[in-house]
């Protein structure tokens, strides 16, 4: 049975624990989903990943659009075969990393002009190209395209701007309703209207009515203030389906995962636990450490002794200190391995919350420990 079941919901809170089925396997939520922009989680093979306990990862539909271009890897077999990756994978639409061009795109009804970041050529996205390039990768969750507004932007900016979006998504459902036969695979729809509360009422209602297989939050966590994101969130949740499944896009600290959950969000994704652990911060039950501080010189203990992750279990301090004082390709390498894990057992512990009926409790003690 392919689709989304609501299994639990939290007494005190609206926290969710429910199951996902795809093509490619089931995907239990609440879920952290670490970033393989192309075709890959920066540092880490499959098999590490699927150590880490990872069970869905996300790739960029943009970056796989212009290299190696979706033609390729649809004959190769598709993203999974290409990438040696047999779980199932989210691709994004590619339209923030377009907008994020800024004088490089050019937006229009018909879709997205802009220029290649890698060598400059003309190219352009459509709803349905979006669709059409995640098809030929093969995605398990396939997003729309929409246009994501900066902050802060005026009242008729991003009216305008949903507007567009709204008429990309029914787009969107067309193309994907018309060209995927097979069951299995889903598309969501993607929340927007900035930080106002009447636009994003708007937004919920048209999507829903569109009727997707899930649906995103996104335009939360571009500059706003901390609480205003946590309002719009609030209000965001509450207007979705309860038997659909719930994506914030692009937020990724442990405390903010903690109070997303609490909000009944399912989804999330985010470079964070790759990207900072190729800098050097790792993270632990009591807080992220900079491991390239002088502190951990001669450090014999691991980066956390409640982690269970290879790192942890065969490594020191101290040893993983040299290693990113000597720019070794290792420190990254087993780095991403304890952040990723990281971030995939935090999201096992609040499953098993949920599950017992304590996740408040969970959430409670976490952040009574957690140092930021």
């Amino acid at each position: 049975m392919y689709g989304f079941t609501l299994l639990k919901t939290d007494r005190e809170t609206a926290a969710r624990r429910g199951m996902l089925q795809t093509a490619h396997g089931e995907v239990p939520t609440p879920i952290f989903m670490p970033v393989g922009t192309q075709g890959t989680v920066k540092a880490l093979t499959p098999e590490m990943l699927k150590d880490c306990g990872t069970r869905i990862l996300l790739g960029n539909t943009y970056h796989l659009f212009l290299r190696p271009g979706e033609d390729l890897v649809q004959e190769m077999g598709g993203l999974h075969r290409f990438m040696n990756w047999d779980g199932p994978i989210l691709t994004d639409s590619g339209g923030y990393q377009v907008f994020s061009l800024g004088k490089l795109r050019k937006i229009k009804e018909e879709g997205v002009s802009f220029q290649s970041h890698i060598d400059g050529s003309a190219r352009f996205l459509s709803p349905e190209k979006a669709v059409e390039i995640q098809n030929a990768l093969g995605s398990d969750i396939v997003m729309v395209l929409d246009e994501c507004p900066p902050y802060p932007s005026d009242y008729d900016y991003i009216a305008k701007s949903l507007d567009l979006t709204l008429r990309w998504a029914e787009r969107s459902r067309v193309v994907w309703t018309e060209s995927v036969a097979e069951s299995g695979r889903f598309q969501f729809g993607i929340v927007q209207g900035g930080m106002i509360k009447e636009l994003r009422q708007r937004a919920t209602a048209a999507l829903v009515e569109i009727g997707f297989d899930g649906y995103a939050i996104g335009g939360l966590s571009v500059g706003e203030p901390k609480h205003l994101m946590w309002e719009v969130l609030s209000y965001s949740v509450d207007w979705l389906p309860e038997d659909k499944p719930r994506y914030l896009m692009g937020v990724g600290k442990p405390e903010d995962i903690l109070d997303a959950v609490s909000r009944g969000v399912d989804m999330f994704d985010c470079v964070l636990p790759t990207r900072n652990a190729r800098n050097g911060q790792l993270f632990t039950r009591l807080g992220p450490i900079n491991i390239k501080r002088a502190e951990f010189r001669e450090d014999k203990g691991p980066i956390d002794e409640n982690c269970d992750c290879y790192t942890c279990r065969n490594y020191s301090r101290a040893y993983l200190r040299h290693l990113y004082q000597a720019k070794e390709i290792l420190s990254s390498v087993l780095n991403t391995i304890h952040n990723v894990r990281f971030f995939v057992e935090l999201l096992e512990d609040v499953r098993m919350s949920i599950e017992n009926g304590d996740f408040n409790t969970f959430k409670t003690e976490f952040m009574r420990r957690y140092e930021v």
